[in-house]
């Protein structure tokens, strides 16, 4: 056990480092049998299945639990195993955007500040010598 304060900090940050992508790598397995056992039983979600594989690698892969050449094989493999069996891609369903309230009037107006020109300082008269 560590006896500087630090060093006992990052025990433990890296286990619950360690916690965390073990569940994400977990998620990837589970996502990559199901799917690999919805494409050998030829069940009607397969393509489901293959769409939630490629997120899960995808989330691997932003996270950092997996190389980007990996991920890509990863999904290379998937595909190829998914037109094989002959199961078809399960289009993503795009939601709209939530419709965003109207602003009150007075803010819906942008202020225009008008641009200021600045004049050269006037001279002063010069005063004559007698």
């Amino acid at each position: 056990m560590p006896i500087i304060k630090s060093a006992k900090k990052r025990v433990k940050t890296a286990s619950k480092a360690a916690t965390r992508n073990s569940k994400t790598k977990r998620t990837l397995k589970t996502a990559l049998k199901s799917f690999h056992a919805a494409v050998t039983g030829k069940t009607k979600d397969a393509g489901d299945k293959h769409a939630k594989a490629q997120s899960a690698i995808d989330k691997t892969l932003k996270k950092g639990l997996v190389h980007k050449n990996k991920a890509s094989r990863m999904k290379k493999q998937a595909a190829a195993k998914a037109k094989a069996a002959g199961v078809k891609p399960v289009a993503k369903v795009k939601t709209a955007a939530p419709a965003k309230k109207a602003a009150p009037k007075a803010a819906a107006k942008p202020v225009v500040k008008k641009a200021v020109v600045k004049k050269a300082p006037a001279k002063k008269p010069v005063a004559k010598k007698k």
